[in-house]
């Protein structure tokens, strides 16, 4: 079976193309951003460089793009080749059995014309983060979520809460299960990297600040905690340059790094070494990183946008959700919770090694995606 992937240029498009080295599967991936070549030990075509100029840069042009999009993407076909140029170009010299496309707002509007055009093609959308819970309330990308969905005919989540808004959209197809957008992780590889529970002292926080990550107000929350972190060490990474400017204008003792500062690998080592982990965001979908946490051991304290979160944390058992990102005092109420109740943390890192073992162990997550497409391929 052909299947052409479409997506960003991610750790997590690397991973799930690896789960499927091992297939029998002729595998295909379109650079559709035109960030280059992916890294994966899958085996796998990449279609690159696909953007063709049908004139020359116009003064002001990238302006227009940023000030005046709706305008912009009006001219563009006469501008560059389109994305559903490209694809339709892709269809004909592969014939694909299967479009799989991750990601809705940069990987599946720009497909939509050439989906309705060839509708014998099965066409399978993976829902990642924010796609749906956040952007069905912007009435332009309503309309053309529905679009997608009407015509797309199985859709991977990584959470229940997606499915069923996907439902009400409108979506009539199938939903093909429910796997981790990363696919897992080896959790026997990563066992040399956890700490004992007695010697974990780092508080974690992902720092994101942007359109849907809120960490000022954890930082904000911990200022207020300080008094009872002396044995603690606070630690924020991927932070965005406003919150490392918050920390060193407020003159507070944490470390802070940027968003491109560490590898994937030391984020998994500094999960490893967390007392605490703290995700915070307007937005989202499952969070890799709450999940990585749970892998790793540390207590998360997670916001629970659309109740995403509560699918895999029980309050005050195997962590503690933010109900209200905004509200400061909530979330310092929330780390002084978990710091002086030592009990729970013990017991929540317990649970969470048996939660890690049932939904999140690689090769489980990995025989499902081969078993999805298995299934696939004998529906068409």
């Amino acid at each position: 079976m052909k299947i052409l992937l479409i997506s960003l240029n991610s750790i997590h498009a690397a991973r799930w193309i690896e789960n499927l080295e091992e297939s029998e599967h002729d595998l295909y991936w379109y650079d559709i951003l035109g960030r280059g070549q992916i890294e994966t030990k899958g085996t796998v075509n990449q279609i690159l460089n696909t953007s063709k100029r049908k004139l020359p840069y116009i003064k002001g042009e990238f302006w227009m793009s940023k000030k005046l999009p709706n305008f912009y993407r009006l001219i563009y076909p006469y501008l560059a080749t389109t994305e559903n140029e490209v694809l339709e170009k892709i269809i004909k010299e592969i014939n694909p059995d299967i479009i799989h496309s991750f990601e809705m707002q940069s990987c599946s509007y720009p497909i939509i014309k050439t989906m309705y055009k060839f509708p014998e093609i099965k066409w399978i959308y993976s829902c990642w983060g924010s796609d749906l819970f956040y952007y069905q309330n912007i009435k332009r990308h309503n309309i053309k979520i529905k679009k997608a969905l009407s015509r797309i005919n199985f859709i991977h989540t990584d959470c229940l809460r997606d499915y069923q808004i996907a439902k009400d959209l409108g979506f009539k197809g199938k939903h093909v299960g429910i796997i981790p957008g990363g696919t897992g992780y080896k959790l026997k590889d990563l066992e040399n990297l956890k700490l004992d529970f007695s010697k974990r002292k780092i508080i974690l926080v992902k720092g994101y600040q942007h359109r849907f990550g809120r960490s000022i107000n954890v930082v904000k929350a911990l200022q207020q905690c300080l008094p009872v972190l002396s044995e603690c060490e606070v630690v924020l990474f991927g932070a965005h340059q406003q919150v490392v400017d918050y920390v060193k204008q407020n003159n507070l003792p944490f470390v802070t790094f940027g968003r491109n500062d560490l590898s994937q690998n030391q984020v998994m080592q500094l999960m490893g070494k967390s007392l605490l982990y703290i995700g915070n965001s307007i937005s989202d979908g499952m969070a890799n990183t709450l999940l990585e946490a749970i892998a790793m051991g540390a207590f998360p304290i997670q916001s629970n946008p659309g109740n995403v979160s509560a699918e895999i944390i029980e309050n005050g058992i195997n962590g503690l959700l933010i109900e209200d990102p905004e509200n400061v005092d909530l979330i310092s109420g929330l780390i002084n919770q978990a710091i002086v109740n030592k009990e729970m943390l013990r017991n929540a890192y317990t649970i969470n090694e048996k939660i890690a073992q049932e939904k999140l162990e690689y090769r489980d997550n990995q025989q499902k995606v081969i078993n999805m497409y298995r299934n696939l391929q004998a529906s068409l």
